[in-house]
């Protein structure tokens, strides 16, 4: 009841959201402002191959103000469980910097540095930890309309519990010719200098491979099942951890705006 009332609700605002952005449309672009945005509901939140859910749906949302000289500010909110009593929401705002690299004439990257901060206001305690990235984007890589996307981030206080920490993410999309549906893949790596995982170890592989779907009487709504993974042990770890930790499938509908 609560995941309805909860989805419910964040169809309603994106739509706001949405008619309000139109109609301020105009002005926005006349300061040399765009705005754009999401709402998700999934049913499992896999942050780097983990779940931050107890393997539960939730309701998601993001938005992002960009200004035409590259920087932008996004903030992305979703509920959590950790499976403690707190904290249920996380809210991250992002602020960081893009701009279209020439690297030759047939390699022009998109360049994404910025600083994000993982926010849990509803903890009691300090969960919050901040991290910096860089990514990289490549257009009509393969095929026409595959993206690829290499991204590093780095914190020295990785999810709060202390310690330099390194992510390595290597993605990979691309559409199913003109049949709406597209393909998706990605590798990551992150380490750090703590024994903070929940197998004791200071390193660990995620993944992900699905299929998503285009929905075209909707223009902006895309449905997309995935395979969602760790290398992480989950011996003598309890069957809710496992169930977060191994390959699992992901269900997600987003409608962008």
């Amino acid at each position: 009841m609560k995941f309805t009332i909860r989805a419910f609700t964040l169809v309603a605002l994106s739509t706001t959201a949405t008619l309000a952005m139109a109609e301020d449309e105009t002005a926005l672009s006349k300061l040399g402002l765009s705005f754009s945005g999401n709402a998700a509901l999934t049913t499992d939140y896999r942050f780097r191959g983990m779940t931050q859910t107890q393997s539960d749906p939730a309701v998601q949302g993001s938005f992002t103000l960009a200004h035409k000289s590259g920087v932008y500010f996004s903030a992305f909110a979703s509920n959590v469980n950790f499976g403690t009593s707190d904290p249920h929401l996380e809210l991250d705002p992002s602020l960081g910097f893009t701009t279209p690299l020439n690297l030759s004439a047939s390699v022009k990257p998109v360049l994404d540095v910025g600083v994000v901060e993982y926010n849990y206001p509803s903890a009691a305690d300090d969960f919050n930890w901040t991290e910096f990235y860089a990514k990289l984007t490549f257009a009509d890589v393969f095929v026409k309309g595959g993206s690829l996307l290499t991204n590093v981030n780095y914190t020295n206080d990785w999810a709060a519990v202390g310690g330099n920490s390194w992510n390595f993410t290597l993605g990979y999309s691309a559409p199913i010719a003109d049949t709406g549906f597209g393909g998706v893949a990605s590798v990551g790596y992150t380490t750090m200098d703590k024994e903070a995982l929940p197998d004791a170890k200071d390193n660990y592989v995620d993944w992900k491979l699905g299929v998503n779907y285009a929905v075209k009487s909707i223009p902006g709504l895309t449905a997309e099942l995935a395979a969602v993974g760790t290398n992480i042990d989950t011996d003598g770890l309890s069957d809710a951890t496992q169930r977060g930790l191994e390959t699992g499938a992901v269900f997600t509908l987003a409608k962008t705006f």
